[in-house]
């Protein structure tokens, strides 16, 4: 095709996991969960519902661009000051911005190997080259990184913890890393799981080290931990010359009210959040001890979802799955085709995924 960008036909669209309605149609299932898109499982909490019934009252009206309140409430939470803020469409577009306010034709980023999809779409989206690093293992190899910066590298993006792996690397090694990183080279640190890992023994929190390092942008998200994954807001925290950078590129009015007004809820209900970690790690025991029992090899994570490891079936393992309503995610584009993603779900959940495992096996 003429007059296309030539980076766009290097793209391949992102592969979401398969809706619910779209299985339980395809193969006449009634009653199907997904666990395959590392979503919470309970659903938003009260005050959420209710700040979402209210916001419908205006929904002839632009939301606030500047999200003045949820602004004020994370940059309290967060002990930074609001303009350190640039909220997006769920994390990704925060992600994206930093990457079109950085990257310029010719230009290279750095990723790991097994990094997150969007990571790539959006360097090659901006004319850039992206450059893979060999993981160490199943984990980010940080030195390696640091190793593959070249004059043309203008930005590196890393997720601690990872997806698809759940792996993670420690504030010390972090630190070791971004002291070798110049100043020139910007470094975005994806949270997007960060809840969920807080209590972690040695893991970092990349707002704190913002003082530290200029060159750091530290995104999150409400998709995860908060439940609000339909809503798509998420945002990033970096110096106030970067964020006044990425306003720049921002669209106005990015983040609709109804996201805007639930996102101040949900970060308020520390009861929701705090039940939800709980939820999580005892699930991610459950499943670990299935596994264990079912002797699968898995990769141990610190986030809400674990890869485990079934060899050359993995498809058909997947397929068979599907079969039994239980929706998981196959990670072969991310170099893992013995491997699958399942989500940490209820603890009902849970059980019905490891007995259609045990059969699909």
């Amino acid at each position: 095709m003429d007059n296309v960008n030539h980076a766009v036909l290097e793209i391949s669209p992102y592969q979401p996991g398969k809706p619910i309605e779209e299985l339980e149609r395809e193969r006449g299932i009634v009653g199907a969960i997904k666990l395959a898109s590392n979503e919470n499982p309970r659903g938003p909490s009260k005050a959420v519902r209710e700040a979402i019934r209210k916001a419908t009252d205006d929904l002839s009206r632009y939301p606030d661009g500047s999200a003045y309140r949820l602004r004020n409430l994370v940059a309290s939470r967060l002990g930074v000051e609001p303009a350190q803020l640039t909220f997006g469409n769920g994390s990704d577009e925060a992600l994206k911005i930093v990457g079109r306010v950085v990257l310029s034709p010719g230009d290279r980023g750095l990723v790991d190997e097994r990094c997150f999809v969007v990571y790539p779409l959006t360097i090659l989206g901006c004319n850039a080259e992206p450059v893979r690093v060999p993981s160490n293992g199943w984990a980010h190899n940080l030195e390696a990184i640091a190793d593959a910066i070249d004059e043309r590298t203008r930005i590196i993006y890393l997720a601690n913890p990872n997806n698809p792996t759940g792996t993670w690397f420690s504030e010390g090694d972090f630190r070791t890393f971004m002291k070798r990183v110049p100043s020139r080279v910007w470094v975005v640190l994806d949270e997007a799981y960060h809840e969920y890992a807080r209590n972690v023994d040695g893991y970092p929190d990349g707002v704190s080290l913002l003082p530290e390092f200029p060159n750091l942008v530290v995104t999150r998200t409400f998709s995860k931990i908060y439940g609000l994954a339909a809503l798509r807001v998420g945002y990033s925290v970096s110096s106030n010359e970067v964020a006044e950078l990425m306003n720049r590129v921002r669209q106005p009015f990015n983040v609709n009210s109804v996201a805007l007004a639930a996102a101040e809820a949900a970060l308020e209900d520390n009861d929701y959040i705090n039940e939800s970690l709980r939820l999580n790690q005892e699930g991610m025991k459950a499943l670990e001890a299935g596994f264990d029992r079912l002797g699968i090899a898995y990769i141990p994570s610190i986030g809400n979802f674990i890869s485990f490891e079934v060899g050359p079936r993995a498809p058909d393992v997947y397929d068979a799955l599907l079969n039994r309503g239980v929706v998981v995610r196959p990670i072969a584009n991310y170099d893992m085709p013995n491997h699958l993603r399942v989500t940490v779900g209820l603890p009902e959940e849970n059980e019905r995924f490891l007995a259609a495992l045990e059969a699909s096996l």
